[in-house]
């Protein structure tokens, strides 16, 4: 059997980051793998964003009332094992080897047949599809990796539908408009699907609405069927009251923080409710619901990994994202003094994040992170300037240094009294991945 080691370099040799997309062959890989996919029922995510915190707290609210859980999410922070988790675990390495091991001759047939290969998340979404077949699991919880439509996750039909915010995002692959890229996310309901749609603008919502009535399909909506009735701050997070789609739930503590995550929780308690048969006059139970929210966590979702000053680290990388950080930052955290460290990817909205960075931010410091399509601190220190003016921000050329200039200008603004003061590390996944590795114990 191949090591753990030995399938992370044969799916980077595949390319971390290339794109390509072909539903043909990733439906011919699973056809000759025996469609594993068939083998449960699904609930199926897509969104600019809120997809990954979303399907956490559905697992968590799946394995609250007793259900075996597969679940497919990316990118990873730390490893390859975090995208494919069996009741709410990273597979351990020996299964994600031999998971890999079974499926890679396959996979090699499949490239034999066409001018370029199978992407790396081609064939790690084969991989989590079979696995959680081998499991076997009740119900996988589907991440979407880009899109919808051409998206290799989509060729699981699934009952359940979810589709958070709508942004403009990943515009050179989905389209240049809202409603395009509504289009694009849509394709991932199916015939007779229900489908669970978070607040939407009029542009976006056209195109699901019109996709759904073409499929048949049931549409429940945030703000008309179920939503956020109430919510209150509470140490640790937040205390809720859900609009669910078979009555009220109160008294729910969410261990994370802003309003984007309440937004959240209700779309992630709707969609339970549609897969478990809850509706008008027939809820779920309220204990099991609290049970679930209370299990729930998101690394890299304004996760304090340290204290004295706080430092937190957010994946926030495209501005409808970063408003939603600002906003928890504000409401939530009250410092008094935040400095915040940035890198972002090249193809990001960075001007964009950084206008929304600026009002909360005392002080900047711009880096850059390990991905081979990170924007050279030298462009983002100009475009920071432009922003935060010269004397607010600080360059650094790696990350290690970031943080550790962050930390003493921190301490040095405030003259060594830390309460109320702290850091924000963000700008993108692969940047809160760099800094989880130096932070996170």
């Amino acid at each position: 059997m191949s090591t753990f080691e030995e399938v992370e370099a044969a799916l980077n040799g595949r390319g971390f980051t290339r794109m390509a997309f072909d539903m043909q062959k990733i439906r011919d890989l699973m056809d000759v793998l025996g469609s594993p996919q068939r083998a449960y029922p699904a609930i199926h995510l897509t969104g600019t964003n809120g997809k990954t915190s979303t399907a956490r707290m559905i697992d968590a609210l799946l394995r609250a009332h007793g259900l075996h859980t597969g679940r497919y999410t990316s990118p990873h922070l730390e490893s390859v094992r975090e995208r494919i988790s069996l009741d709410g675990q990273p597979i351990s390495e020996e299964q994600l080897a031999a998971t890999y091991d079974e499926i890679a001759p396959l996979a090699d047939l499949i490239d034999a047949r066409n001018a370029e290969p199978l992407t790396y998340f081609d064939v790690t979404t084969a991989m989590a599809y079979a696995a959680f077949a081998d499991a076997p699991v009740d119900i996988a919880v589907v991440e979407v990796g880009l899109g919808g439509e051409e998206d290799a996750t989509n060729v699981i039909d699934a009952g359940v539908a979810v589709l958070l915010p709508i942004g403009l995002d990943h515009t050179e692959f989905l389209g240049d408009t809202i409603e395009d890229i509504a289009w694009a996310k849509a394709g991932i309901i199916h015939k007779g699907a229900t489908v669970i749609s978070a607040l939407q603008t009029e542009e976006a919502m056209r195109p699901i609405l019109e996709r759904s009535a073409e499929m048949g399909a049931t549409v429940a909506r945030e703000g008309s069927e179920f939503g956020v009735v109430e919510r209150t701050q509470a140490v640790g997070g937040q205390v809720l009251t859900l609009q669910g789609l078979g009555g009220i739930y109160d008294d729910v503590f969410l261990p994370l923080f802003g309003a984007h995550q309440a937004q959240n929780a209700a779309v992630a308690l709707a969609a339970v409710e549609a897969f478990l048969g809850a509706g008008p006059n027939k809820q779920l139970e309220a204990e099991l619901v609290r049970e679930g929210f209370a299990q729930v966590d998101s690394p890299g979702r304004l996760e304090r990994v340290r204290s004295a000053p706080t430092i937190l680290l957010d994946g926030a990388h495209n501005p409808h994202g970063m408003a939603a950080t600002v906003s928890a930052l504000e409401e939530e955290f009250s410092f008094r003094h935040l400095v915040a460290v940035v890198a972002v990817l090249g193809d990001k909205d960075a001007s964009g994040l950084l206008d929304l960075l600026e009002p909360v931010a005392a002080r900047l410091v711009v880096t850059q992170n390990s991905s081979p399509r990170s924007m050279p601190v030298e462009e983002l220190a100009q475009l920071a300037t432009d922003i935060f003016g010269e004397d607010r921000v600080t360059v650094a050329q790696n990350m290690p240094d970031a943080i550790e200039e962050a930390v003493v200008i921190a301490e040095e603004d405030t003259s060594g009294e830390l309460s109320g003061v702290g850091v924000i590390i963000t700008g993108s996944v692969v940047t809160v991945a760099d800094a989880r590795k130096l932070l996170k114990r």
